[in-house]
């Protein structure tokens, strides 16, 4: 995209994301910097990140990364787009970039198959609520799931990872 990136990131560890993010962006600056004779940082704040609930949302967050460029106008199409990992998955593009996801691999029993249902997934837009739920959880750093996942990260981390209802809640003023 012209001003932000979309990673989508399995940690192998505890942590993982975050420092690969903070090594990326100081070795990136520093190169940029370099490069084009000049100082400070590029980056406007932190990154913005969610957990996502792989057995319901991974694909479909693929859908809305990969389509990100077409629905800016960018592109007519995910295929034409070559910052995208879209030609990994649907064309078998090869990248020491991207490590297949297993729920990617399990699209088919073997690359062909898996290149072509992946491709499949790709007839309609990421629309909705299910857009608007991306969104805003990326936005907010919330979980990205149904309210079991919610509630399960809730429980493991200590932490409300799910937006509450705006406003007040009833009953808030004493008598």
């Amino acid at each position: 995209m012209t001003n932000h990136v979309h990673l989508l990131c399995t940690p192998h560890e505890a942590g993982g994301v975050s420092r690969m993010m903070q090594a990326l962006g100081r070795q990136y600056v520093r190169y940029f910097n370099h490069r084009y004779k000049r100082t400070g940082t590029l980056w406007e704040g932190r990154f913005k990140s969610c957990l996502v609930e792989d057995e319901a949302y991974l694909i479909h967050l693929y859908r809305y990364i990969e389509l990100n460029p077409v629905r800016a106008s960018m592109v007519a199409q995910p295929s034409e787009y070559v910052w995208s990992s879209y030609q990994i998955n649907a064309l078998g593009k090869v990248s020491n970039l991207c490590t297949p996801h297993c729920l990617y691999t399990a699209l088919g029993i073997n690359d062909t198959e898996r290149q072509a249902t992946y491709r499949r997934l790709f007839t309609s837009h990421v629309e909705g609520d299910l857009l608007e739920e991306i969104r805003a959880a990326t936005k907010s750093g919330m979980a990205l799931g149904n309210d079991r996942f919610k509630s399960e990260l809730t429980s493991l981390t200590g932490r409300r990872l799910h937006t509450l209802p705006p406003g007040r809640k009833l009953g808030w003023r004493k008598s």
